[in-house]
């Protein structure tokens, strides 16, 4: 058995995580415009209604959980590419072994 994935595949691993990577900073974006846009709009209106403010830090709070996984998820794709570098990727922690392509697809 190999201790380690080819080129070709390394390569094709990267060019998936790269996509998701994207992806997910791209959602990280969004997240943080919609995080802004919530309290810049609310400021006015902060305090006059009950209702609307626990409303309010409902919804913020929600999108700040959002933002914190997603950032997470960012740094893990971040990690697999350090690892794909330093031709480590897809094997095993604990065994050493190749983990399943299928799954690391």
């Amino acid at each position: 058995m190999e201790n380690r994935y080819s080129d070709a595949d390394l390569a094709e691993f990267k060019t998936l995580i790269e996509a998701k990577l994207e992806k997910t900073q791209t959602q990280i974006d969004d997240l943080e415009g919609q995080i802004q846009e919530a309290t810049e709009s609310s400021e006015d209106d902060f305090g006059t209604d009950m209702i609307d403010d626990s409303s309010f830090g409902s919804q913020i709070e929600f999108l700040s959980e959002m933002l914190v996984r997603q950032k997470k998820h960012a740094t893990s794709l971040e990690n697999a590419l350090r690892r794909i570098e330093n031709k480590t990727y897809g094997i095993c922690v604990v065994t050493g072994e190749l983990i399943d392509k299928r799954r690391l697809m």
